[in-house]
């Protein structure tokens, strides 16, 4: 046990004083419920935990670094950054995933890479850095792997309803085009392009037809000469 965490310790940039909490951190209900004969703890207390600081750290750092936001446009700001798309993403980077502890049966069917239990792994996580090391260790976490580039983010929550008013004002019909599907049940990979009346957009990759409607509508938007305007 005393190595095996060193990578990732070194990727998030903290390294737990009591590794009992990472442990925790990486376990999901199914692996706990498949040891019975162990006595185990599933992260879902510490996610419980990780959510609550998580929307405390992001609603201080908006307030303080956006004076000009009224409190409607904070809370739109702060659900671009901690949506699931998002979370889970960063979570797939730290291959959070990989490191996790599940059932043979959670595993086989794509659990490690669903973006519903990487997100939660994400907050659990934050839970745990924060039961090691305290609101700071948690606050820099938080800051150096989700409070950066934070347009880019608002712009890919945004991109669908954004693109779509783009589309309206120039007149055209947006559509979503899949252009393939592959993999197992668990685990596929959709890819989806954009068509603007006979205009070819973009193309999204994502793990469900919605993710990759989104990313194509977000890499449409950035690539358009117009797109200053769209913002």
């Amino acid at each position: 046990m005393t190595n095996k965490y060193d990578e990732l310790e070194n990727s998030i940039g903290y390294h737990f004083k009591d590794i009992k909490h990472l442990d925790i951190a990486l376990t999901h209900k199914s692996y706990v419920n498949e040891k019975t004969c162990v006595r185990l703890e599933s992260y879902e207390r510490y996610e419980f935990l990780g959510d609550a600081i998580l929307e405390y750290l992001t609603s201080e750092f908006l307030f303080k670094n956006y004076p000009d936001k009224t409190e409607g446009e904070l809370t739109k700001l702060r659900a671009s950054l901690v949506c699931e798309f998002t979370l889970s993403k960063i979570a797939r980077e730290l291959k959070l995933g990989i490191y996790g502890y599940f059932s043979k049966g959670e595993r086989h069917t794509g659990g490690p890479n669903r973006d519903s239990i990487l997100c939660d792994m994400f907050e659990s996580l934050l839970g745990a850095i924060y039961m090691d090391g305290g609101i700071e260790c948690g606050r820099s976490f938080v800051e150096t792997f989700l409070l950066t580039d934070i347009e880019h983010k608002q712009l890919f929550y945004d991109s669908k309803s954004m693109l779509q008013e783009y589309a309206q004002k120039q007149d055209k019909k947006l559509s979503y085009i899949l252009l393939e599907e592959n993999g197992p049940d668990h685990n596929k990979e959709f890819k989806v392009q954009v068509m603007m009346d006979d205009k070819i957009g973009a193309v999204g990759v994502g793990h469900s037809r919605k993710s990759a409607e989104q990313m194509a509508a977000y890499n449409t938007l950035y690539g358009l000469k117009q797109s200053i305007s769209v913002l």
